[in-house]
Order: C-alpha cells, then sequence, then structure tokens
C-alpha cells in the first residue's frame, strides 16, 4: 500500500510577502527570549522568527501543517524575510519550550489600542462603559493532552481540550484579552476565577449565566464597572420595585423590568450589595441540549431570558440589546477556528498552543488595522488568494478600498 504523499511547498506557493515584512519590526523584541539558556550561543530559530512561520502557516491554505510550515522556511525568500536559516521539524517543535507566549500579549493591548472603534452601534450611547463580551471556548488538542481531560460525554466519549477565556470589545470588534487555561472549567480554570482576577474600571461585563455569581457581581460593581448578565431559569426573587415598560421594550420583547432582590432559594450564601434590576425578555424557547451526564430528561426552556444587571437608567431594550450582542463573541471564535486555521494546531505543548493562538488574534488585529472593518471570511480569503498569487496588489487593495468605503 503506498504511503501518503508528502505535501510539498513550492517558492512560488508563497507571495506577497512585503506585508509580512511590517510584521518584523513589531516582533523584533522577541529576538532574544529563550536565548538564556542557549549558552553555546548557537540558537537557529528565534521567538520572532517562529511567530512569523505561525502567521505564515495562517494565512497561507498551501501551508497546512507542522512539517509544511517546516518545508517553507527552506525557501530562500521566506529565509531572507525571516532573516534565519533552515529549522528542522525538531527544533520547530521543541523550541516552543523555552519562548515565552505572554510577551505576545504585550503586543496584543499594543495593537488594541491602535484599533479604531468600527461597529458602534448608536443606541447604545447611553452605556457608558466599554461593552466588553466575556466568554470561554474550546481549543480541541491531540489526545495526548491528558491533563485536559474533562467531564464524559454520554457516551463515554473523553474530550481532551484548552478553554480560552476571551474578553472581546464590541466595538473595536477584536478580543483586548485571551488566558489559556485546561478545559475541567473549575477551579483556576473557572470561567468566573479567570474573570474576577483580570477585571478593570469602566467596562460592562456581558456574560452569560455560567458567570451569575452574586459575588462576582459585586466584585464587578466594586471595580467600578457594570455587567449585564443572564441568570437561571428557575432563579427565585422578591421584586422590589417595578419599572413601567416603554412602547419600545415591548417591540424589543420585554415583558417585565424590576429592581429586585435575588438568592431568596439560598439566603445563606453572599447577596447583591448594591442594587439590582432584573429584566425579562421574551424569545423563542428551545430544547435544552447538553452532553453532560444527569442531564437527560431536560425539558424545554419557558422561552423567558432574564438579565440581571447594575444598571438602573439604562432603557430594558438597551439591557435585551446588549445581552443579544454577546452572540458577537460566538461567532467570532467560529472566525478564530474555522478560518484561521485553529481547528488545527501546530504544537500540543501548552506554550505552543499560546504562541498559535496569540498569532491568530493578532491576525485578526492586522486584518481589522489594515481594512478598518472587523474580519470576515471574504476579506480572509482576499488575503489568502494574494499570498498564493492569485490576486494581485491592486485586486488586494481594490478590496481593501471597497471595505473601507462601505457604509454599515
Amino acid at each position: 500500500m503506498a504511503g501518503k504523499k508528502r505535501e510539498q511547498v513550492r517558492e512560488q506557493d508563497v507571495t506577497g510577502l512585503k506585508y509580512f515584512g511590517e510584521l518584523v519590526p513589531l516582533l523584533g523584541r522577541l529576538h532574544e527570549v529563550g536565548c538564556q539558556r542557549d549558552r553555546a550561543d548557537n540558537r537557529e530559530l528565534h521567538f520572532d522568527q517562529y511567530c512569523l512561520l505561525v502567521l505564515l502557516f495562517l494565512f497561507n491554505p498551501v501551508v497546512r501543517s507542522l512539517r509544511a510550515l517546516q518545508q517553507a522556511g527552506e525557501l530562500k525568500k521566506v529565509q531572507k524575510l525571516l532573516g534565519c536559516s533552515r529549522a528542522s521539524l525538531g527544533s520547530l517543535s521543541e523550541s516552543v519550550e523555552v519562548f515565552e507566549p505572554e510577551r505576545l500579549r504585550q503586543i496584543i493591548g499594543e495593537l488594541g489600542r491602535q484599533v479604531a472603534p468600527i461597529a458602534q452601534d448608536p443606541r447604545l450611547k447611553e452605556v457608558r462603559h466599554t461593552v466588553t463580551l466575556v466568554d470561554g471556548t474550546l481549543l480541541k488538542a491531540l489526545p495526548r493532552i491528558t491533563e485536559a481531560m474533562w467531564l464524559s460525554t454520554r457516551t463515554g466519549t473523553v474530550h481532551h481540550a484548552w478553554r480560552l477565556h476571551t474578553q472581546f470589545e464590541l466595538d473595536k470588534h477584536v478580543p483586548v484579552r485571551m488566558t489559556l487555561t485546561d478545559g475541567k472549567n473549575s477551579g483556576d480554570s473557572d470561567e468566573k476565577t479567570v474573570l474576577r482576577c483580570q477585571l478593570q474600571a469602566d467596562h460592562c461585563y456581558v456574560m452569560d449565566r455560567w458567570y451569575a455569581q452574586f459575588t462576582l457581581f459585586n466584585d464587578i460593581h466594586r471595580a467600578k464597572s457594570s455587567y449585564v448578565c443572564r441568570v437561571r431559569d428557575n432563579s427565585v426573587f422578591e421584586v422590589l420595585e417595578e419599572n413601567p415598560l416603554s412602547q419600545s421594550d415591548h417591540e424589543a420583547g420585554v415583558v417585565r423590568d424590576v429592581v429586585a432582590r435575588l438568592g431568596l432559594s439560598k439566603p445563606t450564601h453572599a447577596q447583591p450589595d448594591h442594587p439590582l434590576r432584573l429584566v425579562i425578555v421574551q424569545t423563542k424557547p428551545h430544547e435544552k441540549r447538553s452532553n453532560r451526564k444527569g442531564n437527560r430528561g431536560a425539558g424545554p426552556s419557558d422561552g423567558l431570558l432574564r438579565i440581571a444587571t447594575d444598571m438602573l437608567d439604562v432603557p430594558a431594550e438597551i439591557i435585551s440589546l446588549l445581552y443579544l450582542y454577546r452572540y458577537t463573541i460566538e461567532l467570532f471564535f467560529r472566525f478564530f477556528k474555522h478560518v484561521l486555521g485553529c481547528r488545527h494546531l501546530l504544537s500540543d505543548d501548552r506554550k505552543g498552543i499560546e504562541i498559535q493562538t496569540y498569532c491568530a488574534v493578532i491576525a485578526c488585529m492586522l486584518i481589522s488595522l489594515c481594512t478598518r472593518r472587523k474580519p470576515t471570511l471574504r476579506t480572509y480569503e482576499m488575503i489568502c488568494y494574494y499570498l498564493i498569487g492569485w490576486a494581485d496588489e491592486e485586486e488586494f487593495l481594490a478590496h481593501v478600498l471597497k471595505l473601507q468605503n462601505h457604509v454599515a
């Protein structure tokens, strides 16, 4: 039986590299990272060069694996751009152990400050804090990552994954903070714990019901930020004040708006230390789905979203709209994993996964900086066409200009 044909990356497959040249000074500060252990002073692959190779992998559909990436590194034009010599497959695999992924977070922060707001909704002008969507997603890894084993499915299949905790600024349409933990979502990797350690002032944190915890609400309020968070369907509350609904509230599906006291079913637990508002929104009922054991037979929801917030003076329709925008981060994750190639991990080492993750974030930010629009499949495809030589520079720039002139 013939073996699988090894993929080949040719010189003509890697074109349009001058845009990668603009990243060289940005990543240049990483050049000496990891060299402290290299007492022989013979390191051939440096951190900045590895990151540029990962970005090449993300933007070039011809480069689809670590072996293909190693082969691309043998090409003269790639070596000239990166200023490096040939790197072996072993070097690419093992070098991540000495690199420091957290240094890439500094670059993400700098790029994030350069990204101008691109998708402001005038209806949200009454929200004085920066709207920050909060969520976690799972990156499927290789079965050897035994540390990431977590909940079993009904069939007994074991998940192998890392959890990617993300804070996503709605106006800029880019993630501003991403933290990688194991996939258990408990202890130090619990999404609530991770968010609590990263709270900042002047943010409006929009969250799903896993984050519904009174102590977290108190911490957010104490940090001089605000929150919009769905609470559980079985939440017990006492109405302190009933707010009248406007015509716009009714049109947005709001059926009730109250200042309430929650947590009556467990009075021994910590309570909110500030006035809490509950906005109830009518939606289409759906059947609950879950792979977790013990959730069999869960009935359909009652079609009501119960949204808790500490913003007392914002119209109920805007609270509903803010929660609706939470799904923007789900669309970003889909783009991030399916379009940028993060469904395939180049490394099963924790640091390697972090580096690839942060490089993908940098890629998203570069698209936004270049086009002044949110990253889309069409723009990503055009960049790929340009890099493999199917589109020339004039066609690529015409696409960018069309995006910039497009009226949202």
